[in-house]
């Protein structure tokens, strides 16, 4: 019998149960794939394992038989690990708005969710698809649009919340499992989702009850995580933190966000860990955690757009 029991009330986003039941109050829509009317970009969804499935954007260049390569974005959504998917029209805006303004290719990642899929099965799967965008690095994999116009050298992983730690692991773990076929040029962490076993800075001024949500959502989603230090919750633990392949790291963070303090103690981490790259810190003034996905037409969102392709396309074309 189903037990009324709370073991986590994230409301109004989720409500966990303690038998393992979870409510998704938001990220239950979704978008289909094809071609935006607004910007000429055209997706598709690709079934990569049982349990994977990606969605593929290609610009409006691609369509005109475009002689040269384009940068791949790789991109992880956001959600705490336990809501929303690549297909919602969150994430299925602002990818193709991505697109369109950098002129690039896109692989947006559907991984299976917390609670009822542990972490690390979400991290499983992240890997599962990046190894699957490397088996087109000889342009013989199984999609003709990765085959035809995806520059592997020139790949750039990013994500929002909680897909900013998964794309942070993914950057590492192409170093420390070794990922043939696939150059990481930049990182791009937005509105990351990181913690760790002491507070600092304004999160000393948190109300107790936003700070057990967050400190406790990462034992509702991993059984195996007992501190807020392990290295998946805070980097600064990592000992591979040093080794990150990216030559650069764009790490975006709002006034107004709660998490804002993580995003800016990961790139001083990045730091002082002996990495050689170049980090930057963006912040936008006045907004909260992933403003520009609950609303994508408002102009601040539309700068952030220009931000993140104009950090591509200088790295790539500059």
């Amino acid at each position: 019998m189903a037990s009324d029991d709370i073991a986590l009330n994230a409301a109004p986003y989720f409500i966990v149960y303690k038998d393992g039941r979870i409510d998704r109050l938001i990220g239950n829509d979704i978008d289909p794939p094809g071609l935006d009317p607004i910007t000429g970009v055209e997706s598709k969804d690709v079934d990569i394992s049982p349990d994977v499935t990606v969605r593929v954007y290609r610009p409006k260049s691609a369509a005109e038989k475009i002689s040269e390569k384009l940068p791949l974005l790789v991109y992880f959504h956001g959600g705490g690990f336990c809501i929303e998917t690549a297909f919602s029209p969150f994430y299925h805006q602002h990818i193709s708005a991505w697109v369109a303004e950098a002129n690039i290719i896109a692989v947006s990642v559907n991984y299976r969710r917390a609670p009822e899929h542990q972490l690390p099965i979400p991290f499983e799967d992240a890997w599962t698809s990046m190894k699957w965008i490397a088996s087109h690095s000889e342009g013989k994999g199984q999609d003709e649009w990765l085959n035809e116009i995806a520059d592997l050298n020139q790949v750039y992983l990013a994500g929002d919340s909680a897909g900013g730690n998964m794309a942070h692991r993914m950057a590492l773990r192409t170093v420390t499992e070794g990922l043939e076929g696939v150059k990481i040029k930049g990182l791009q962490l937005i509105h990351p989702h990181f913690w760790g076993g002491k507070l600092i800075g304004e999160e000393n001024d948190w109300d107790p009850n936003d700070l057990f949500v967050v400190e406790n959502l990462w034992f509702v989603v991993s059984k195996d995580i007992k501190t807020l230090d392990d290295p998946i919750v805070n980097p600064e633990h990592d000992p591979d933190l040093g080794r990150l392949p990216a030559e650069r790291v764009g790490v975006y963070v709002a006034e107004k966000d709660n998490l804002k303090e993580r995003g800016r103690h990961y790139a001083e981490c990045l730091k002082k860990s002996g990495w050689g790259g170049t980090v930057e810190v963006v912040e936008t003034e006045g907004e909260g955690h992933v403003f520009h996905l609950f609303n994508p037409t408002c102009d601040i969102a539309g700068e952030l757009v220009k931000q993140l392709a104009a950090f591509i396309n200088s790295g790539c074309r500059g």
